[in-house]
């Protein structure tokens, strides 16, 4: 197993390891462990009380970060007729329909969300499905990417809407903003998305649901916390 560097044990030294943080001093004290020289992401990585193999615990929606995430999401929206316009209006970086389609199946994939109108998902899901599901980009309405209010999705999407699902090990992992933002900013984006996956928490999920919740940067040591401080 590699051994961490001398930079990342000095910051380690930092978070007791004993210690469950407040969301609001855990905001305060990733900011201090966030030392690299880009701006890093903050994260939130929670372990479930659910059993992934059984469909109904699985655990997968959205959340409208009150403080957005500190970057531009790049929105590919595929529609026809009047809904490429107002997905134009709406501020998506790409809009079209068939011809796009098959623009990503020639190998183009610079974007970092997609959504689309119900009446184009046949095409979508039978030509693209390949491509963009195992990078979990395909639209789906569970995740709030498809939608004939395509503008509204667009707009949420862009203020810095996420799509959170669990992986094979029942645990969840997502960006919640950057280090570079004020720390209240931090603590309120966490809040908010630990609201949302206490909202769907599934009816089977037996015992203490979010069993541990951690906050890290990219090249940090994590911090565990008391989701409900």
């Amino acid at each position: 197993m590699p051994k961490h560097g001398k930079r990342y044990r000095a910051l380690l030294e930092k978070v007791d390891p004993n210690k469950v943080y407040t969301i609001d001093d855990a905001a305060r004290l990733v900011k201090e462990l966030a030392t690299a020289k880009f701006d890093e992401t903050v994260e939130v990585h929670a372990k479930l009380g659910i059993d992934p193999r059984r469909s109904d615990q699985n655990v997968r929606g959205t959340v409208s970060l009150p403080h957005g995430l500190g970057k531009q999401v790049r929105v590919l929206a595929i529609a026809k007729g009047e809904k490429i316009k107002e997905a134009e209006e709406a501020g998506a970086d790409y809009v079209g329909g068939e011809e796009i389609i098959q623009k990503i199946l020639d190998g183009w994939m610079d974007f970092d969300a997609v959504v689309a109108t119900p009446d184009v998902m046949g095409a979508v899901g039978s030509k693209l499905g390949r491509i963009l599901g195992p990078r979990g980009l395909l639209p789906n309405p569970k995740a709030g990417t498809v939608g004939f209010n395509i503008g509204e999705i667009i707009r949420e999407i862009k203020a810095g809407r996420i799509e959170f699902r669990n992986d094979k090990t029942g645990a969840i992992h997502a960006p919640v903003g950057k280090a570079s933002f004020p720390p209240e900013k931090l603590a309120d984006n966490i809040r908010a998305f630990i609201r949302a996956l206490e909202a769907h928490k599934p009816e089977g999920a037996k015992g203490t649901f979010l069993r541990s919740v951690y906050v890290t940067t990219t090249m940090g040591p994590s911090v565990r916390i008391n989701p409900h401080s």
